[in-house]
């Protein structure tokens, strides 16, 4: 999510004070926010959204506006944790191994068909609504989050899982999974965030309120 503050004394300021998406790449980005004044532009956006936040890297230079990131930290290995660290999906495909194994895919659903390389193994999916995923060998779980940790725990030992695929999209709404991971002794594949520019940044919302200067709003 990209979200914007303007001017206080432009036409549109009180008609239109945030937006979402849809803008059209760095030029279309740009243009907005230089048509409707805007001066602070926040990005919200997931960890892996690496294009819509070099675009917003690049717009908001071109416009002469102020960015601020707000990001989730990342997770990080501990003890008892079995981690392999990999680049991207294709990796993590290749980290799999030859031999059949039973592994939870925790993707969404954008990324899933790179697993159709390796049919060999059977996939435990878990998307936020009902599809219909190009992959052999699959179950799909519809559900959302966020997960607890015995939840997690009796869907992993339901079905049998060996390995878990992750993104490091941080936070805790998504975390159960890794510590259930942990408490099985199982590995997990965990896909690194994507390169984005140097950018300020933050993880709170408090942050970004101080940033805007609206501390004097709080609380309405």
């Amino acid at each position: 999510m990209l979200s914007y503050a303007g001017r206080t004394d432009h036409p549109s300021a009180q008609a239109i004070p945030t937006r979402v998406g849809g803008f059209g790449g760095v030029e279309g980005l740009a243009d907005h926010m230089q048509r409707e004044g805007v001066t602070h532009l926040v990005d919200a956006t997931h960890p892996f959204a690496a294009r819509i936040s070099s675009n917003a890297i690049a717009a908001a230079e071109r416009a002469g506006v102020q960015l601020l990131a707000l990001t989730r930290p990342e997770w990080v290995e501990g003890p008892g944790d079995r981690w392999t660290r990999v680049a991207d999906t294709g990796q993590a495909v290749a980290a799999l191994g030859r031999d059949p194994a039973r592994a939870f895919l925790a993707l969404g659903r954008q990324t899933i068909g790179d697993f159709a390389s390796a049919p060999h193994h059977f996939y435990l999916l878990r998307f936020v609504d009902a599809a219909e995923p190009t992959l052999p060998h699959h179950h799909l779980v519809v559900d959302r989050g966020p997960f607890t940790l015995a939840g997690e725990l009796a869907l992993l030992r339901e079905h049998r899982i060996q390995v878990i695929v992750a993104k490091n999209a941080g936070g805790a709404g998504a975390r159960a999974k890794l510590d259930a991971a942990r408490e099985l002794g199982l590995p997990v594949v965990m896909i690194d965030r994507p390169f984005i520019p140097d950018r300020p940044q933050v993880h709170g919302v408090a942050q970004v309120l101080d940033w805007l200067d609206h501390g004097v709003v709080r609380g309405v």
